[in-house]
């Protein structure tokens, strides 16, 4: 395996004395990309997926241990057919063109989201990149595909239900903290940067419950021109605040 290097375009940008452990990405603007730059319908997604490389290559290089990306919500079923096929096309393309980068710098592939909507051929497409990656060790890169915040944590509540019911714990046993262990990526640290490209101002349903005390940040970029020296700049913006988890500021500075 490689040891990942940061490309040319990006090795001069100074690295960050606190690092997120994990960043979730909303990658909002495709289609606005496509309109502003005269493209063919459906073309800004292809832009978008373009995009995803370099950042993926300069996470891993700088440390970071898990990047998410929503590809694709529960609501967006509910886009015209044509985009959704095509946004399943390139989902599949991802996969089979990320699989050798995962295994070249030694990183994991999972997706996240209710698989049961997908077709048989994807899911199992899906389930062979997870194995082939799951002992890969460097970072993590999670796409979310058919995922809800809501649906994520009704399905854990239901995981808990059906233990209730079996006897296998108790009522007064579904806490926070039994509900975390059975959310998506409960096996991850929290998300600490959430960010939104595309100049909208909010999160519409991406991983809530793991992005409780996640640093919010949103730029007006279009997904396709998001680079690695804008994610950067957010990343000293993530150093200097101060994430306090309820506690005051006084006691923060007193711990640190």
């Amino acid at each position: 395996m490689t040891e990942p290097q940061i490309s040319n375009a990006y090795a001069s940008l100074p690295i960050p004395d606190v690092l997120p452990k994990h960043i979730a990405i909303i990658m909002d603007g495709n289609n606005r990309y496509a309109k502003a730059h005269g493209m063919a319908k459906g073309q800004g997604h292809v832009a978008g997926k373009e995009s995803l490389d370099p950042l993926v290559e300069y996470c891993v290089a700088i440390g970071i241990e898990v990047l998410t990306v929503f590809a694709f919500s529960s609501e967006n079923w509910q886009r015209p057919v044509d985009e959704v096929a095509l946004l399943m096309r390139l989902l599949s393309a991802t996969i089979n063109e990320q699989l050798p980068r995962m295994h070249k710098y030694n990183m994991c592939l999972r997706f996240i989201g209710d698989r049961s909507q997908l077709t048989p051929e994807l899911q199992q497409q899906m389930a062979d990149a997870e194995a082939q990656t799951a002992n890969h060790k460097a970072m993590t890169l999670v796409i979310a595909i058919s995922y809800g915040g809501q649906w994520d944590i009704a399905n854990a509540a239901q995981q808990l239900a059906k233990k209730i019911q079996q006897g296998k714990m108790s009522v007064d046993q579904l806490t926070v903290e039994t509900l975390g262990e059975q959310v998506q990526l409960a096996d991850v640290a929290a998300v600490d940067m959430l960010i939104r490209t595309g100049g909208e101002y909010r999160i519409s349903n991406f991983l809530l419950w793991q992005s409780a005390y996640a640093e919010l940040f949103f730029t007006d970029t279009l997904w396709p021109d998001f680079d690695a020296k804008e994610l950067n700049e957010m990343m000293f913006e993530f150093s200097r605040r101060q994430r306090r988890f309820g506690k005051t500021s006084e006691q923060v500075e007193g711990q640190a």
